[in-house]
């Protein structure tokens, strides 16, 4: 595996993260607090979440797939965008578990 796949996985996590934290103040802004101007911000990181969690939703499922993880904890990855501040735990344990893994060399072709 490359460290370019675990790379984009790692910065889309925070993106995700950071957007969806920006997220939950923007709601409580403006349900909570009835602050002016707070729709409005609510509707542009809602849209820009939205799109940028199917770019997460990508890139964790292609690292996934080339980690080779099972189903269970390819799905409890991919919800992690989905739960305020989860994105940020889970980019760390994924990241410690597979940093050895994608700085080893691959291995070399087999000749016949």
């Amino acid at each position: 595996m490359k460290k370019s796949v675990l790379t984009r996985y790692r910065v889309m996590a925070y993106v995700t993260g950071v957007l969806l934290v920006l997220l939950c103040l923007c709601m409580i802004g403006k349900y909570g607090l009835k602050m002016d101007g707070a729709a409005e911000a609510t509707q542009v990181v809602s849209i820009a979440h939205g799109w940028l969690y199917v770019v997460y939703l990508i890139f964790a499922f292609d690292l996934g797939a080339k980690a080779k993880w099972p189903v269970a904890k390819q799905v409890w990855v991919l919800l992690a965008g989905t739960i305020p501040t989860a994105a940020f735990f889970v980019e760390r344990k994924i990241s410690r578990e597979l940093d050895a893994k994608a700085a080893q060399p691959a291995p070399a072709p087999v000749k016949a």
